[in-house]
Parts: C-alpha cells; sequence; structure tokens
C-alpha cells in the first residue's frame, strides 16, 4: 500500500477514534488518546531535526549549480514575485467573503465573554510572546546572519536560507577543482538527509494517527459550535484560495491541469494537515516537487525552502477573516483604508512569520494593533484560539500547495518543468 494511502488511513483513524471518545465522554480513552500527543511530536521533532542540513545542503546545491548569477537573481525574484501576488490575493479574498457574510455578527455578546475567559490566559501568552517580535525593518536586517551557525541553532531559516544561497552562488565561481570537493560534500549531506527522511516516514501513518486523536480527543466539536460561522468562513475561503487561486495559477502560469496537479502532490496536504509545520513538511514537500511535478532539483531546492520560511497564504487569509470577526465581535467599522492596511500588514508580516505550529497567531497581533485593534488583541486571540489548532491545520495544508504551485511556475518559465511521466519537456508556450 502506498505511504499516501496509510497516512490517510491513520488520520481518519485517528479523527474517529478521538471524536468517538469526547462525543462518548469516555474519559479513560480521552485521556490515553490526548497521552498518544508525544508520539506525534516525536515524529515531528525527528523531521524538524532534517530540516536544517537539508535546507543548507540542498540550497547551496542549488545556488551552486546554477552557475550564472543572473539565473540565480532572476529565480529569486519570480519566487518573492508569485508568492507576494498569492499572499496578497488570499488577503483580499478573506477580506470579501468576512464583508459578505459578516461572521462577528452572529454570536451573542454572552458567548463572546465566555470564550473570552475560557482563553484569557493563553491569550496573553501569545501577546507577550507578539511584544517580542521584532519590527519589518529589524526582520529585513535579520535576514543577514551574524553567525550562521547561531542561526541554525535558532531554527531561523531565513537567514540561514540568505548565507546557503550566497555560499552556493560563491561556490559556482571558484576552478572546479576548488569547487568540486565542497559540491561533493554537501551533496552527500543532502543524499544522507533523504536517507534519514525515509526512515522517519515509515513511522508516519502511526505519528498522523497520534496526533490527529490527541487534538480531537482533546478539543472535541464543542467549541466548533460557538464559532460555527467563523470557522466556515475560514474554511470556505481556504477552500476557494487552494482550489480556485491557486489551481488557476497553476494552470496559467505552470501548464498543468489543476486536477493532475493536485493528484500528484496529494501526500503533502495531508502531512501538512497532521504537522500543522510548513517547515516539518518540507522534505515531502521537495520530494514531491521533483519526483511527482518534475521540477528540476535546483529550482526546487530555493524555491521551496524559501516558501516553507516567507509563503503564508493559508495564514494571510485566516487573518484578514480573523481581524474582521473580532471588530465585528465588537462593533468596531473598518473602512477601505483599514482594510487596505489588513492587506499590507499581513502580506508583508507573513515574510518573519515561522512555518511551525501556532505562528498565525503571533502574526494575527501584528495586524491586529496595525488597524487600531491593540485594545482588543487579548480578548479577540482568546475567542478564536479554541479552534486555532484545527483551523492551522487547514491554512498549512494551502500555504504547502502554494509553494509547490511556485515551484511549478518557475520550473516552467526557465523552460525546465519536465512531465514526470515521460520526461519530456512542458511548453513554456502552451
Amino acid at each position: 500500500m502506498q505511504l499516501y494511502s496509510k497516512i490517510l488511513i491513520g488520520l481518519g483513524a485517528g479523527a474517529v477514534a478521538g471524536a468517538a471518545a469526547n462525543g462518548a465522554d469516555i474519559t479513560p480513552v480521552k485521556d490515553f488518546l490526548i497521552a498518544l500527543e508525544p508520539v506525534g511530536t516525536a515524529f515531528i521533532r525527528a523531521l524538524t531535526m532534517i530540516v536544517i542540513p537539508l535546507v543548507t545542503a540542498s540550497l547551496i546545491l542549488g545556488a551552486a549549480s546554477l552557475g550564472d548569477i543572473s539565473k540565480l537573481g532572476r529565480i529569486g525574484g519570480k519566487t518573492l514575485a508569485y508568492y507576494m501576488v498569492t499572499t496578497a490575493l488570499a488577503v483580499t479574498l478573506g477580506l470579501v467573503l468576512s464583508n459578505v457574510i459578516q461572521p462577528g455578527n452572529g454570536i451573542d455578546p454572552a458567548t463572546r465573554d465566555s470564550l473570552s475567559e475560557s482563553f484569557a490566559g493563553a491569550a496573553k501568552e501569545d501577546v507577550a510572546m507578539a511584544a517580542q517580535a521584532p519590527k519589518l525593518v529589524d526582520v529585513l536586517l535579520n535576514m543577514i546572519p551574524r553567525n550562521p551557525v547561531g542561526s541554525a541553532a535558532a531554527f531561523d531559516l531565513l537567514p540561514l536560507i540568505v548565507f546557503s544561497v550566497i555560499f552556493g552562488a560563491a561556490l559556482s565561481m571558484l576552478p572546479e577543482e576548488k569547487r568540486n570537493p565542497v559540491i561533493a560534500f554537501f551533496d552527500g549531506v543532502n543524499e544522507a538527509s533523504m536517507v534519514i527522511i525515509g526512515w522517519i516516514m515509515k513511522t508516519a501513518p502511526y505519528a498522523v494517527f497520534a496526533l490527529i486523536a490527541s487534538v480531537v480527543a482533546q478539543f472535541g466539536l464543542n467549541l466548533l459550535k460557538s464559532l460555527l460561522v467563523y470557522t466556515l468562513v475560514v474554511v470556505a475561503g481556504l477552500l476557494l484560495h487552494m482550489f480556485v487561486t491557486i489551481g488557476t495559477m497553476v494552470k496559467l502560469a505552470s501548464g498543468i491541469h489543476p486536477v493532475t496537479f493536485f493528484q500528484r502532490i496529494k501526500a503533502v496536504p495531508v502531512f501538512a494537515f497532521s504537522t500543522s509545520s510548513s517547515s516539518a513538511t518540507l522534505p515531502i514537500t521537495m520530494k514531491t516537487a521533483e519526483n511527482n511535478l518534475g521540477v528540476p532539483k535546483d529550482i526546487a531546492s530555493f524555491v521551496l525552502p524559501l516558501g516553507a520560511t516567507i509563503n503564508m497564504d493559508g495564514t494571510a487569509l485566516f487573518q484578514a477573516v480573523a481581524v474582521m470577526f473580532i471588530a465585528q465581535i465588537y462593533g468596531i467599522p473598518m473602512d477601505m483604508t483599514a482594510q487596505f492596511t489588513i492587506v499590507l500588514t499581513a502580506t508583508l508580516a507573513s515574510i518573519g512569520t515561522a512555518g511551525v505550529p501556532g505562528a498565525g497567531i503571533i502574526m494575527l497581533i501584528t495586524v491586529l494593533q496595525s488597524v487600531g485593534l491593540g485594545d482588543k488583541v487579548e480578548a479577540g486571540i482568546a475567542l478564536i484560539l479554541g479552534v486555532d489548532r484545527l483551523l492551522d491545520m487547514l491554512r498549512t495544508v494551502v500555504n504547502v500547495s502554494g509553494d509547490l504551485s511556485c515551484a511549478a511556475f518557475v520550473a516552467r518559465s526557465e523552460g525546465e518543468l519536465r512531465d514526470p511521466g515521460t520526461g519530456t519537456l512542458v511548453s513554456s508556450e502552451q
């Protein structure tokens, strides 16, 4: 049985087990399923463990193999432009849905105050973390690392990516006798990383079961009832962006039929859903891009690690809906200027958001403050924290799907996208 099918079975079995235990209120079973969470956490940590050597080695190899510095700059420009455009489209879609449906108008003050009180403690912790987050200028400056080893140790991917690309570009300028031994070393690191990933993925079905079962057993579906309209608006926005926006971009920019595209990448969204982490999903994303989409290794090695760090389409859309939801609950009007600020802030803030579970909430606080909702931050965050775990899983699916669509676009625009079945080049004129 294919790994995809096994992971899907683990996901479904975990959801059913967790829902059954929670719905029947069988305390011993719920406690057992919740206690399984460390199994899933260990799996995510094992994958995260290999991200730094994989990203460093693959980026250096990718940049070095491009050979032409102008090509590196061209690919980088296309990648950044694509990510910024799709993120802005995601935020705009979230705002349109929020204005049309107005999810915040359906919650009565008593329910609002009860939810705020239930998650007040967690909200305060998130606000405190957001207060320590760097400003946009600092994010841009921090992209230049003082110490690349320190960035790797802190799992700070953006400066590590910048260093790896620069190092790889410099490596491509060296004579062959000096360049080849270094390339051989990093190629060995890359290949060894892929072997480790293969070992880890053998445990994926069991880990996915543990992750999903513990989440559903712990939170159940009761919170969804209180925040049903808000949750449905976010989910609808995510689905529309994934299958309409990204699907259209794939067709127009990559020449791949959307149905074919989603069939080829199907294992990645399932895995992203269970981990809620673009970074933890990165090894699978890169492997899928090369083997299933026909993206060359050098392009996948550049585009996808960058996407796991700065491309947050799903997260940005969620933030647009969340900001409007909180504003509507408290009767605070959001004019066109405020909504434009949301688009701009959410798009730019995505650059500095880590691809790890829960990072979107920290980014949301920044967006709330940018539109004058600073005094509602703690109460507003507390309102939505109860359903954030589920929505985090879904928006990660959209994030990684967007990464893969960009990789296909860049490869096709460079005339290097191949049909994985026949090995023939996909024409850039289709």
